[in-house]
C-alpha cells in the first residue's frame, strides 16, 4: 500500500511538474504573442497620425491638434493621445485622459531620445497602459512627439484566463496519464512478477512448474537472476536427494556436487592450473555481435567442476576469432560468461607455430605414431622446433600464473604438451604435475619410430604423474622408457625413478557423466520416423555412427561392412538406413582431406548399389552437430557403431549407453577401443574382418527386447559407478597423494624461473 501511494505521489508530482512547466511556456507565448499585436497596432497607428500632425505642428495650428486626438479615441482598447512639444510640454491631449489617470502623462527621458519612435509598457493611474511615442519632424527639424496610448488590461486578464485554462488542462492530463501509466506498470510489470512469484512459490514447494517466459526486455535481467537462483536451488535440492537416496542405498556415485567437496578438501588451498590445447570457451563475432561457444568436448565436462571449485585457472590456445576482443591485456577472462567461477587464460600462436605445431608435429607426428592405423607419421626438423617454442610459451604462462603459489598443482593435457612436465617441474620442484595422455601409447618399436624420443620422453618424466586410459598402455610406455632411456623400471608399483625424481604411471578410464533423465515423452518410433523423414528416407530401422572424419575410426570398413550386411541379409534393404555423423576435422591435412573424399565417394557407392526412391542405406552427415542434434539419433537408433582401428578410449560409445535411459538399443564396439575394456556387454568385433562387422550388425537387429535390456541395463551400470566424475576424483586424488622432497624454493629458483620465462 505504502509503495503504491509513493508510486502515485512521484508519478502525479513528476506529471504535474512536467504539464506545468509546458503550459507556463505555452501563457508566456501567448502574452508575447499579444504584446507583440498591441505594439504593431500602436506604432502604426503613431505613425498615420504623425504625418497628420507634422503640418498642424509648423503652423501652430494647436485647436486643431486638439480636434485631431479627439477624432480617434473611439477606436478599440485606445486610452487617449497626447502631442507633446520638444521640451516635452503637453499641447493636445484627449479629453478626459488625464482624468482617468489622474494626471499628465510624462514623456520620459528615453522616449524625447528616441530617434525613431519608442514603444513600452507602463503603469498610468493604476492602469496598465502601452506606449507608443514617435518622433514630429520636418526637414530633419524636431518639432515635437506624438504618444499613443493604449490600454493593456485586457492582456492580463487574457493571460489569467489562459493560466486558468492550462492548469485545468494539467489537471486532467495528470490524471489521465498517471492512471494509464499505474495500469500499465500493473498490466505489464505487475502481472509478470505475480507469475514470477507464483512460479517460486510452486518451486519452493517442490513442484517443478516451468519458469515463466517474461518478455518485457527491462525484466530480461530479473528473469535471468531469478532463473540462475532457481537453477541453482533445484541444482542443490537435486543434489541433497541424490545424497539422501546414496545414503539410503549405501552407494558412492559421484556426481558434480560431490566431486566439488572432494576437490576442495584434496587440494587444501593450492591453485590448481590446468593446461590443454583446446580451450573450453571461444568467442567469434557473428552478425549479431559477439558469440560465445562451447566446443563439444569431454575434457570441459570432466575439468570444469575441478576448477569451478577451487577458483583455479585453465590455459589453453585462443582459437576463436573475437578470443582477444573478450580477454584482458594478459589473455585472462572469467568463465563461464554468465556466471564467472574460475580463469580462462587464453595463449595465442601465430600461424606458423599453429602448422608446425598442431597440424606438423602433434596431428601428423605424434597422433599416426600413437595411432596404429597404416597412416605413416612424418616427422620434420621444423615442427619440432616450433613444438618446443609452443610448450615453452605455455610453460611460462604456467610459471606466471602460479609464481606467487605455494604448492600448486598443475594438469597437462593430452600429447601436445609433453615436454611441459619437465619445464615447469625444473623451475618449480614445489609443483605437483601430472598429464593425461588421451590418446593410446605404441609398443617401443612403434615409438622408436620418432627422432625426438628421448626428449619426450625426458619431458613426460618431470611430471609427478602419468596417466593412460588401460593398462595396456601404461605398460608400453614403461616398456618404452625401459628401453630407451637410462633408469630404474619400478614394475610393481607402476613408477619410474630417474635422476632421482619418481614419475608414478597409472590407469584413469575417461568417461562421461551419466545423467538420469526420463524417457522421451515421444515414442523412439516417430522420433525416428521424423528424423529420417527429414533426410528424404522412410526406413523401420535406424543405426548411427558419430565420429571426428579421421583415419584411426574406421569409417571405410564399416561402410563396407554395412555393405556386406546387405548383401548377405537383402530381407533389410528398404528397411535398415545408417546416418553417419561425421564432423570434418584437421582437413588441412592432406590424409584428412582425402579421408573426407574417401569416406563420401565410399557412401554413394553403396547408396547407388542398394537405394530405391524412397529409401538408401546410408545417410552420409558431413557437418559439425551439437550435442542436443545429436541426441534424439541416439535415442531413437537400434543400433550405434563404433569401429575405430584404434583409440585411446572413444567417449561416443559412452555417450550413446548414457543417452539410452529406456535400457534399449545395442552397441557395436571394435575391440581395438580402451571402451571395449569396460563394455564388455557390447558386441565387441573387429572392424577388419567385414564378415563380422556385418553378422554384428544383424545380430543386433534380430536380438530380442529382454536381450537389448539386460546388455544396456549393465553398461550404464559401469558408466554411472565410473562416470567422468570419478575419474576427476581419482586424478587428483592420485597427484595430491604423492609426497614431494621437502625443499623451499630459493632465490636460485627464482632466477631460473627469470631466466627460463626470457629464453
Amino acid at each position: 500500500m505504502r509503495l503504491a501511494l509513493r508510486l502515485n505521489l512521484l508519478l502525479i508530482a513528476g506529471v504535474a511538474a512536467v504539464s506545468g512547466g509546458f503550459a507556463y511556456y505555452q501563457v508566456q507565448s501567448e502574452r508575447r504573442g499579444l504584446e507583440r499585436d498591441l505594439q504593431r497596432q500602436a506604432l502604426d497607428l503613431a505613425d498615420s497620425l504623425a504625418k497628420t500632425a507634422e503640418p498642424l505642428m509648423v503652423r501652430h495650428a494647436f485647436r486643431e491638434l486638439q480636434v485631431l486626438v479627439d477624432r480617434v479615441r473611439d477606436r478599440e482598447r485606445l486610452a487617449g493621445v497626447g502631442v507633446y512639444s520638444g521640451s516635452g510640454q503637453i499641447l493636445a491631449i484627449t479629453a478626459g485622459f488625464t482624468a482617468l489617470i489622474k494626471g499628465d502623462p510624462p514623456l520620459t527621458m528615453e522616449e524625447a531620445d528616441a530617434e525613431n519612435g519608442y514603444a513600452h509598457f507602463v503603469t498610468l493611474g493604476g492602469i496598465p497602459m502601452h506606449v507608443a511615442t514617435v518622433p514630429l519632424r520636418v526637414d530633419s527639424e524636431l518639432l515635437g512627439f506624438l504618444a499613443i496610448f493604449h490600454d493593456a488590461a485586457y492582456i492580463d486578464s487574457r493571460a489569467l484566463a489562459a493560466w486558468r485554462r492550462a492548469l485545468l488542462t494539467v489537471t486532467i492530463q495528470t490524471l489521465l496519464i498517471a492512471s494509464i501509466t499505474l495500469l500499465t506498470i500493473r498490466w505489464a510489470i505487475g502481472r509478470p512478477l505475480l507469475r514470477m512469484a507464483h512460479w517460486l512459490r510452486e518451486l519452493r514447494a517442490g513442484r517443478g512448474a516451468t519458469a515463466p517466459l517474461l518478455r518485457e526486455p527491462e525484466l530480461e535481467p530479473l528473469t535471468r537472476e531469478v532463473s540462475r537462483l532457481a537453477s541453482s536451488f533445484t541444482a542443490a535440492r537435486a543434489a541433497a536427494e541424490e545424497e539422501a537416496r546414496l545414503r539410503d542405498s549405501a552407494e558412492s556415485q559421484w556426481t558434480t556436487d560431490r566431486l566439488r567437496v572432494f576437490v576442495q578438501g584434496r587440494l587444501q588451498g593450492s591453485q590448481l592450473i590446468v593446461v590443454s590445447n583446446r580451450e573450453p570457451y571461444e568467442h567469434f563475432r557473428r552478425s549479431s555481435g559477439i558469440e560465445c561457444s562451447v566446443p563439444a568436448s569431454g575434457l570441459v565436462t570432466a575439468l570444469e567442476p575441478i576448477l569451478r571449485a577451487c577458483d583455479g585457472t585453465w590455459i589453453a590456445q585462443a582459437t576463436g576469432d573475437a578470443d582477444r576482443e573478450t580477454a584482458d591485456e594478459h589473455g585472462c577472462l572469467g568463465v563461464p560468461p554468465d556466471n564467472p567461477q574460475y580463469t580462462l587464460r587464453r595463449v595465442w600462436l601465430s600461424p606458423d607455430e599453429v602448422r608446425g605445431f598442431y597440424l606438423g608435429f602433434a596431428n601428423e607426428g605424434l597422433w599416426p605414431l600413437c595411432h596404429i592405423a597404416h597412416t605413416r607419421p612424418t616427422f620434420r626438423s621444423e615442427d619440432w622446433e616450433h613444438y618446443e617454442a609452443v610448450n615453452r610459451k605455455f610453460a611460462t604462462a604456467v610459471l606466471e600464473e602460479i609464481s606467487d603459489e605455494e604448492n600448486p598443482v598443475v594438469v597437462v593435457q593430452d600429447y601436445h604438451f609433453a615436454l611441459m612436465p619437465r619445464l615447469i617441474k625444473r623451475v618449480r620442484p614445489d609443483a605437483r604435475v601430472a598429464i593425461f595422455w588421451h590418446v593410446p601409447w605404441p609398443n617401443p618399436e612403434a615409438f622408436g619410430i620418432c627422432p625426438w624420443q628421448r626428449e619426450l620422453l625426458g619431458g613426460l618424466l618431470g611430471a609427478d604423474l602419468i596417466g593412460f586410459h588401460i593398462q595396456t598402455h601404461c605398460n608400453n610406455f614403461l616398456d618404452t622408457v625401459d628401453r630407451t632411456l637410462e633408469c630404474r623400471i619400478e614394475r610393481d608399483r607402476n613408477a619410474v625413478s630417474r635422476n632421482g625424481h619418481l614419475t608414478a604411471v597409472r590407469r584413469f578410464p575417461i568417461s562421461v557423466a551419466m545423467e538420469e533423465q526420463a524417457p522421451a515423452e515421444d515414442s523412439p518410433y516417430l522420433e525416428r520416423a521424423a528424423l529420417l523423414a527429414g533426410h528424404g528416407v522412410r526406413s523401420a530401422f535406424l543405426g548411427v555412427g558419430v565420429d571426428r572424419i579421421d583415419y584411426t575410426k574406421g569409417i571405410p570398413e564399416r561402410f563396407r561392412g554395412l555393405e556386406r550386411f546387405f548383401e548377405k541379409h537383402p530381407v533389410y534393404r528398404g528397411e535398415f538406413t545408417f546416418v553417419q555423423i561425421g564432423a570434418p576435422s584437421r582437413s588441412e591435412i592432406r590424409r584428412y582431406h582425402d579421408l573426407m573424399i574417401e569416406v563420401e565417394q565410399e557412401a554413394e557407392r553403396i547408396n547407388r548399389r542398394f537405394q530405391t526412391a524412397e529409401w538408401r542405406p546410408i545417410v552420409f552427415l558431413p557437418s559439425h552437430h551439437s550435442r542436443e542434434a545429436i541426441l534424439p539419433y541416439y535415442r531413437s537408433s537400434d543400433l550405434c557403431m563404433v569401429t575405430s582401428l584404434h583409440d585411446g578410449m572413444n567417449l561416443v560409445a559412452k555417450e550413446y549407453v548414457a543417452a539410452r535411459s529406456d535400457d534399449q538399443g545395442v552397441l557395436i564396439l571394435s575391440r581395438f577401443t580402451g571402451a571395449s575394456h569396460e563394455l564388455v556387454d557390447a558386441l565387441v568385433v573387429n572392424p577388419y574382418d567385414t564378415e563380422e562387422v556385418a553378422d554384428s550388425i544383424h545380430h543386433a537387429l534380430e536380438m530380442t527386447p529382454e536381450e537389448r535390456h539386460l546388455r544396456m541395463g549393465r553398461m550404464r551400470a559401469v558408466i554411472r559407478e565410473n562416470n567422468i566424475y570419478r575419474w576427476a576424483g581419482n586424478l587428483i586424488a592420485e597427484l595430491c597423494d604423492i609426497r614431494l622432497p621437502a625443499a623451499a624454493r630459493s632465490e636460485t629458483v627464482h632466477a631460473e624461473a627469470h631466466t627460463f620465462s626470457h629464453t
